[in-house]
């Protein structure tokens, strides 16, 4: 029985980087449009900049680059 298992972490994508690739790492996850997700980051900025920046940053430094 041949179980096709899918990738479900979470990554930067190397291959699509605006900043560092975690948005589009972000949109690949849950197959969206990148520029999609990059727009809601920055709403989302101007009502919680403390929070949507941690958050970015912590992207930056936990999140693995994938090229992809």
């Amino acid at each position: 029985m041949n179980v096709h298992k899918c990738d479900t972490r979470l990554y930067r994508d190397a291959s699509n980087p605006l900043i560092s690739g975690v948005c589009s790492g972000i949109a690949k996850r849950f197959n969206l449009d990148a520029i999609w997700v990059r727009v809601a980051a920055i709403a989302l900025f101007l009502f919680a900049p403390t929070a949507i920046a941690l958050g970015y940053i912590l992207g930056i430094l936990f999140l693995r680059k994938r090229y992809a």
